[in-house]
């Protein structure tokens, strides 16, 4: 092998080495900036249990969400309210509190059975968002914030 094939083939492989970085940092920014900025505005937790609230606002906040402290000035409308509600059938009394915001309402409740059409039907009900059962995962609850955000993923 002459000189010149072993620099040709040095220099294809840095290159190859030099691309693939490039393709995978701007992959890694890409992400970081989708997850990293939340151009709808502050989300606002409402959830009593402190077991549940931190682990809500830590999954919120490594997403790349803004949170908004409670309670929060109606004039600083939140992009959406995340509350929980210990008993779907007598909401309405919280649902009228939380329209205060003119917010979509994303709802948690132990109550909500599992599956698309019970959860479909029961924000209908309650003329909320979305609502998520409990107990989800961390992928169920950010999945939820962005349909009821209207974000497409």
């Amino acid at each position: 092998m002459n000189n010149t094939a072993g620099s040709v083939a040095i220099d294809t492989f840095v290159l190859k080495v030099c691309t693939s970085a490039a393709i995978r940092d701007r992959q890694i920014r890409e992400r970081t900036r989708r997850r990293s900025v939340n151009p709808q505005g502050r989300i606002l937790v409402l959830e009593k249990d402190p077991l549940i609230r931190p682990l809500l606002e830590r999954w919120l906040r490594d997403a790349g969400y803004q949170l908004a402290a409670a309670p929060i000035a109606a004039r600083e409308k939140p992009a959406l309210v995340i509350a929980d509600v210990p008993d779907p059938r007598a909401a309405a009394a919280l649902l009228a509190q939380l329209q205060v915001y003119s917010a979509p309402i994303l709802i948690l409740s132990a109550r909500f059975r599992r599956g698309l059409a019970g959860s479909a039907e029961a924000a209908r009900r309650l003329g909320v968002r979305k609502v998520l059962p409990k107990p989800f995962t961390r992928r169920e609850l950010l999945s939820a914030v962005r349909e009821a955000m209207g974000v497409v993923p």
